[in-house]
């Protein structure tokens, strides 16, 4: 009954954790945009969770027994973990570094927003939390 309570907490704050890594990777990509050799890095997590939460996955499994390995995705979003990947796939200037200074600043303003977002939801669902606790009062 509790897991249910705070699925919505647990959810908006893996979204917050993910984002404080995002801000993370961020700042250090902008801290090395003039690093030779340098690759960028980016965080995946939001595709995979969303794919997750719809109970859907790339790859479709069929167990036959509860003892079988679950190899067709991540049937439970909580299960799904933010991954840094490096952009290795380009690079922008002849020193080898692919930072591009510009999408950076998107993505930051991007995810500050969206930290934002997460924690003023995350704040209006824990005060509903505590007036139901009150009973009202």
């Amino acid at each position: 009954m509790l897991g249910k309570i705070f699925r919505q907490t647990d959810l908006m704050r893996r979204g917050m954790d993910t984002a404080w890594l995002r801000q993370e990777v961020i700042a250090q990509n902008i801290a090395n945009v003039n690093t030779p050799g340098y690759q960028s890095n980016r965080v995946a997590f939001e595709t995979e969770f969303q794919n997750a939460l719809r109970g859907r996955s790339g790859f479709e499994a069929r167990r036959t027994r509860a003892e079988h390995i679950n190899f067709g995705g991540a049937s439970n979003p909580m299960d799904i973990t933010a991954a840094v990947i490096k952009n290795d796939h380009y690079t922008m200037r002849m020193d080898g570094n692919n930072v591009d200074i510009e999408q950076e600043n998107t993505a930051l303003a991007e995810n500050t927003i969206r930290y934002d977002l997460l924690s003023n939801k995350l704040n209006a669902e824990l005060s509903r939390l505590k007036l139901a606790i009150r009973e009202g009062r």
